[in-house]
């Protein structure tokens, strides 16, 4: 039955690979283009919003800018960045890391339109909480014939902010570290569970708390440990440079040597690291204290340069100069952990490892259980919405022992239906929030 399951995935998955890069290549070009680059010259605005130079206490909203961006960035800057850039490489080769920035590029501008819509058109519920994410602006936005696109969006996102690939990879590094048969995953599934479940239960306001606090800590202390690594192997990285654009191609090192499977794997891991365009961001950035809808879409534009083109590429040149890559079988963590303690002496890299992957990993799990939350709320009454936590902490246990590859099939496949949402009210949406930007730019300047 399992493998019946594993299967059907597997060919769904593949059967999404195609829609899947069409609509957030495809969409993220269209909003580049419409924008004119425009947020893109912003940039220096949004660092000052994030840094509270704009907060003010009557807004609504229960998050601060900062808090937003960080439960936002905790829920992508996580396995995906450590794990999930060893998945891309392995599976395209280092040409896979060139798509991953492009789509981080086209990514920011998907952000600044899905983001500043979360605001615009977010709801309350019947106690004043503030709701948020695609299926409101849909709702709200496009109107009540649009309904059905929005449930669309809902009932995929049950499946795919559960933390089948974060909890798995977890799991799998504390086996590689201490050295543990696969029998302890099931008793480590329980230990996740149990520990997440204290600050999920807690709500959005605790995870946004706990997020603000660990998210500057872990890219701070990531930061550190792969530049030192990068120091050590200094006169590998030009390169490195030089063998991620040749590859990208070429698609030498490509499942066959293709070309477009390279651009789907980067593309699809760029898609997991940063989600931009697959609608789970809004849902925290709809959140933000702001009467302003653009300066939150500003803020959330910077968390694909953060995730992707700063800590995913750290990432790929440490997997890459180490070549690890090349001459091993290992894939996900256990293919970054290798690659870490080819390098650091003492067994450092186990110890850095795990700290690292602990801190990312429980930051993603607080993040992701909200979304889940926000989806299950608006199918049925938003008070019921705390009941997925359960769900949630209970599939941390089963994804704790299954396989990597059907952990990735399934969150790739939901991922593939969320962004069909997501973009197309983005895109429909869009004039209205270039309107509403020609009037904020035009402020500021004033």
């Amino acid at each position: 039955m399992i493998t019946i399951v594993e299967d059907f995935i597997a060919d769904f998955n593949s059967w999404t690979e195609w829609p899947l890069l069409v609509i957030l290549v495809g969409g993220g070009l269209s909003f580049l283009i419409y924008s004119k680059f425009t947020p893109f010259l912003y940039f220096k605005h949004a660092i000052d919003v994030l840094r509270g130079k704009y907060d003010t206490q009557h807004t609504p909203g229960q998050l601060s800018h900062f808090q937003a961006l960080s439960s936002a960035i905790a829920a992508t800057v996580g396995m995906g960045n450590i794990s999930g850039v060893a998945v891309a490489i392995v599976a395209g080769g280092p040409g896979a890391v060139f798509w991953m920035w492009i789509s981080a590029l086209i990514g920011m501008a998907t952000k600044f339109y899905t983001c500043s819509l979360a605001v615009m058109y977010r709801s309350e519920d019947d106690k004043g909480a503030l709701l948020s994410g695609p299926m409101y602006v849909i709702t709200n936005g496009l109107g009540a014939q649009w309904k059905p696109l929005a449930i669309l969006f809902a009932l995929a996102g049950l499946v795919g902010t559960l933390p089948a690939f974060t909890a798995n990879q977890l799991t799998q590094t504390l086996v590689d570290v201490l050295g543990w048969d696969d029998d302890y995953k099931w008793y480590i599934g329980i230990f996740l569970a149990g520990f997440a479940s204290l600050v999920i239960i807690g709500g959005i306001k605790r995870i946004g708390i706990v997020a603000s606090r660990l998210v500057p800590f872990m890219v701070v202390l990531y930061f550190i440990t792969v530049i030192t690594i990068l120091v050590l192997q200094i006169e590998k990285i030009p390169d490195m440079f030089v063998l991620i654009f040749s590859d990208a191609f070429s698609g030498k090192a490509a499942a066959g040597g293709a070309l477009g499977y390279l651009i789907k794997t980067g593309v699809k891991r760029a898609a997991f690291s940063n989600e931009a365009g697959i609608g789970t961001a809004p849902m925290m950035h709809g959140m933000a204290k702001t009467n302003e809808p653009i300066r939150e879409g500003l803020v959330a534009m910077i968390g694909p340069a953060i995730d992707t083109l700063l800590v995913c590429t750290l990432t790929a040149l440490t997997i890459l100069s180490t070549g690890v890559w090349q001459s091993s079988n290992d894939n996900g963590i256990s293919l970054t952990l290798e690659a870490f303690n080819s390098v650091l002496p003492y067994a450092l890299g186990d110890i850095v490892v795990v700290v690292m992957v602990l801190v990312f990993g429980f930051s993603t799990l607080f993040s992701y259980s909200y979304y889940g939350t926000t989806c299950l709320g608006f199918l049925t009454k938003p008070k019921y919405g705390k009941y997925y936590n359960y769900l949630y902490i209970v599939s941390i246990i089963i994804a704790a022992v299954i396989k990597i590859e059907f952990a990735i099939n399934l969150i790739d496949s939901a991922f593939a239906i969320m962004a069909i949402p997501t973009v197309i009210s983005g895109l429909l949406l869009a004039p209205r929030v270039n309107a509403k930007a020609k009037k904020y730019f035009k402020k500021i300047k004033g």
